[in-house]
């Protein structure tokens, strides 16, 4: 029956321009994507009647995938399916594939398609409203690829939905949100979404809900992001979860990988502890996929402060260069000062060598554009994925520029000041920089975050060592004398791990 309604669905995609499917954040899954997530539900205690959901349903590929498993099984007699749908020009073909297994399944299947907005048709269900159902409808099954699609924050499925809102929303998070709700208690939801909902402050309030109320069981991670989507060619890190909605804690984690869709043969997987993968004030989600990987967060999250903490923060650079053409200058003068790019980090050190751009140097007149010329560890915000190291560093002395009071930081870095806006001591620039330079916080920071962008709002949640440690630390790298990664990670084996 998934061949069937995968055929049909061929037929549709190449009559489909993919610019008016990207436009709705409408990407189609693959058929061992589907199977494959239809194989992670526990079926173990299905029988009778058992009622499943798909939101967003497209052409009914993952009901496909889960009524075939479940037939295959010959637990259940009847499959009670709802699908929500509201895109005319998938309606269709979604009525004509759910009717075809309907005819070719051999239990009975009863399907409902619901045309209404997903989110917009139950919000005051879940938010719990004067006009909430008494009792709205739960399910046994939910399985679902929601639309990945950015919105307004004053559009009105965010605004319908203010609990797991903060910041810029996205409506595969509200997707997967009102379906943990439409679950039964013990029951389970298998869902394929982007990987960014495991980090940063504009999940924060979605990660507060779902990790509340739902337990994540497993985690499937895509070692290349090539083609998750078959013909699809999205390059969105993607992962697949299941979640349980209980409030009793498993033990561990399953973490499973493949390279891509297409070899859910070769999976490799392994059992993380929980509190090893799920942050205990819901922070973050770590995505460890070896055991080296659990041993780095088990070693971070032994540190008790976070940079802010012990009074030090990481900023991003001020100048947004190509707002201020005005204020930019090609050649150093009178009223001008020295403009810092990611360019002029190199082998530990920061310098002013030509960066590459056109505009090194920058007017002395606008305050909001100029900082203190003072001791400050430079951090790239962005690195190319194939890069070894994600947090790639170099220290700034204010006395290698003796001549200025003040320098610009172009915003493609981040910087590390403390917060009383005093000057950092050699010893402490030269011990926050060994630690973002080690091999322990580079992985660390790989595992929480899988972008190429180092974020400053996560590094000042990591957890760091003590300020004196980090200063013992500084003073064994000035007197090393050597910037390495080797180094820093010898210094901190003697220094920090003992601690």
């Amino acid at each position: 029956m998934l061949d069937q309604i995968l055929r049909r669905t061929s037929e549709f995609l190449d009559e489909m321009p993919k610019s008016v499917r990207k436009k709705k954040g409408q990407f189609f899954t693959s058929r061992e994507t589907a199977a494959f997530m239809a194989s992670l539900f526990d079926t173990e205690n299905l029988s009778g009647t058992v009622t499943a959901l798909d939101p967003g349903a497209g052409t009914g590929i993952l009901s496909a995938a889960l009524i075939d498993r479940l037939v295959s099984e010959n637990k259940v007699s009847d499959i009670q399916l709802v699908c929500y749908e509201n895109d005319s020009d998938v309606l269709p073909l979604l009525r004509e594939n759910l009717e075809y297994l309907k005819q070719n399944s051999s239990v009975k299947i009863d399907y409902k398609i619901n045309e209404e907005n997903y989110i917009l048709s139950q919000s005051n269900d879940f938010e719990g409203t004067l006009f909430a159902k008494k009792n709205p409808e739960k399910y046994d099954l939910i399985i679902g690829n929601p639309p990945y699609l950015r919105i307004m924050r004053k559009s009105e499925e965010a605004e319908s939905m203010p609990t797991v809102v903060h910041g810029a929303p996205n409506l595969y998070f509200l997707f997967a949100a009102m379906s943990l709700f439409n679950l039964k208690d013990d029951a389970e939801m298998v869902y394929i979404i982007p990987r960014s909902w495991t980090s940063g402050e504009y999940f924060k309030a979605f990660r507060n809900y779902f990790l509340y109320y739902g337990r994540l069981m497993q985690i499937h991670l895509f070692v290349s992001r090539d083609k998750v989507f078959s013909q699809e060619s999205v390059l969105q890190e993607t992962m697949i979860i299941k979640v349980k909605k209980t409030d009793v804690t498993p033990d561990k984690v399953v973490i499973s990988s493949t390279q891509t869709n297409n070899d859910f043969g070769d999976i490799k997987s392994i059992g993380v502890p929980y509190d090893a993968v799920v942050n205990g004030d819901n922070l973050y989600v770590y995505l460890p996929t070896n055991d080296e990987d659990v041993r780095v967060i088990q070693v971070v999250n032994k540190y008790q402060k976070t940079l802010p903490d012990e009074g030090l923060k990481m900023h991003t650079g001020i100048v947004v260069d190509f707002r201020q053409w005005n204020e930019l200058k090609k050649e150093p003068g009178k009223h001008t000062l020295p403009l810092f790019y990611s360019q002029n980090i190199r082998n530990g050190r920061v310098n002013h060598n030509p960066s590459g751009k056109e505009y090194d140097w920058i007017v002395d007149s606008v305050p909001g554009l100029i900082q203190k010329n003072k001791n400050y560890v430079f951090c790239k915000r962005f690195t190319a994925k194939e890069e070894k190291r994600r947090l790639q560093c170099g220290i700034y002395l204010a006395h290698d520029f003796p001549e200025y009071r003040f320098i610009g930081t172009q915003n493609k870095i981040n910087y590390v000041d403390r917060t009383d806006k005093k000057e950092m001591s050699l010893p402490l620039t030269y011990g926050i920089f060994a630690l973002l330079n080690s091999t322990l916080f580079d992985k660390f920071y790989r595992i929480l975050n899988g972008s190429t962008q180092v974020n400053s709002t996560e590094i000042n949640n990591i957890p760091v060592p003590p300020v004196e440690d980090i200063e013992e630390i500084g003073e064994q790298l000035i007197e090393a004398d050597d910037l390495s990664t080797e180094t820093c990670d010898s210094i901190m084996m003697g220094v920090s791990y003992n601690g």
